[in-house]
């Protein structure tokens, strides 16, 4: 979400329209503002702000100014409640959303690794790739994305990785054998060497 908004973008992403209005309904006070902002940024994002730091102010701002609430009670608005959770689903329904779901997550890990993560390294494009893949499918992206995109990365890596050489057995840079010579073990003569008589 960008965090810089020019009058004119501010009217014409966030303004309430005759459908929000209806959503809004008889809500008042911390509640109204903070379900008219959360709706407002689903609608752009098609993801909920994780906490009010995630709010443009100058979006509060014009917002707070349409629904009558001074812009200071989106303090006061409760994001760990149940009142977030309503008003989440509200969102949703309205919008034609669902939750993601465990299958969910896992077909998403899947496609990216398979045809996002082969192609693509950049964690935020990985990132971007899997949010508009959730609008797409009309999903709410799930709370764990950066899992998901860490999962379907090693699952990319591994799929890709050329395979061990026949006959060569699998190595690690944190193995505990390590090929560096130290005090408790001789280093073997080079090849073609002299052995002491």
């Amino acid at each position: 979400m960008q965090r810089e908004w020019e009058p004119e973008e501010l009217v014409a992403r966030w303004t309430l329209v005759e459908d929000d209005w209806r959503l809004i309904a008889n809500k008042s006070g911390p509640t109204r503002l903070g379900f008219a902002v959360l709706l407002k940024f689903f609608e752009l994002e098609a993801r909920f702000p994780r906490h009010a730091g995630d709010l443009p102010q100058a979006a509060v701002d014009y917002v707070a100014a349409q629904v009558k609430v001074d812009p200071g009670e989106m303090a006061k608005y409760d994001w760990a409640g149940r009142t977030i959770k309503y008003h989440r689903g509200q969102i949703r329904d309205a919008l034609g959303f669902r939750e993601a779901t465990r299958n969910d997550e896992e077909a998403l890990t899947a496609w990216i690794a398979a045809d996002v993560a082969a192609i693509e390294v950049s964690e935020d494009r990985l990132r971007e790739s899997l949010l508009a893949r959730c609008r797409a499918e009309r999903i709410e992206p799930p709370g764990r994305i950066e899992r998901i995109v860490g999962a379907a990365r090693a699952a990319a890596a591994e799929k890709f990785a050329p395979p061990p050489s026949p006959g060569s057995a699998p190595t690690s840079p944190l193995s505990s054998t390590s090929s560096w010579p130290n005090a408790a073990t001789k280093s073997p003569a080079p090849v073609g060497a002299c052995s002491p008589s």
